[in-house]
């Protein structure tokens, strides 16, 4: 059964200090209170094929979060990889992967993951965009690189037919290089609590 999970904000304290423009940590906190209540208590994969132990159980789907976050911080911290961005432009990737699978089951939430979860929550972003003080550039550089986060896996499971754009561009290849490390089984990052044990 589901509960309702209050001070959304709470679960996201820790990556709320990754951002440094502080109009953008106000946007930031608003995106993060559109999140479904499920989106904290199901696990990254309805099947559990597809993610390490990690992100599976109850809150999978938050940790799995937080690892591709924390993986998309420690690279911009990196000069090598960070000093290809702007401080902007690496919180709106940071802001971009805490939504990515943001409705991965859909609105209202339904048995399995939605295929087209990266354009469901890009819509909810866009619905929402009044309650933003972002920039509408800023609005479509997060959904952009959403949209583009399963990379090559961008197919209906059954139909094949394409229904995802792929990435083409350094922010867009970013974002999806953190979601699909994250999401490998041969990375143990430990939890405690819903936090990486540093």
């Amino acid at each position: 059964m589901d509960i309702e999970i209050k001070n959304k904000t709470d679960y996201f304290q820790k990556e709320c200090n990754y951002i440094k423009d502080k109009e953008l940590l106000e946007d930031y906190k608003t995106l993060i209170n559109l999140l479904p209540d499920y989106f904290f208590q199901i696990a990254a994969s309805t099947t559990g094929k597809y993610h390490p132990s990690f992100s599976l159980g109850e809150g999978g789907l938050l940790r799995h979060t937080k690892a591709a976050v924390r993986i998309a911080y420690e690279l911009l911290m990196n000069p090598c990889f960070g000093n290809k961005y702007t401080d902007h432009e690496k919180d709106l990737m940071i802001i971009a992967l805490t939504m990515h699978d943001g409705v991965k089951c859909g609105i209202p939430k339904e048995t399995y993951t939605r295929a087209d979860h990266p354009l469901l929550i890009s819509k909810l972003i866009q619905e929402n965009k009044d309650q933003l003080k972002m920039k509408e550039e800023d609005i479509n550089f997060i959904c952009s690189v959403i949209e583009t986060h399963m990379g090559p896996w961008n197919t209906h499971p059954y139909t094949k037919e394409e229904i995802l754009p792929i990435p083409h561009n350094k922010y867009q290849n970013f974002v999806h290089m953190c979601d699909y490390l994250a999401s490998k089984k041969f990375l143990d990052i430990k939890f405690l609590d819903n936090e990486i044990i540093e």
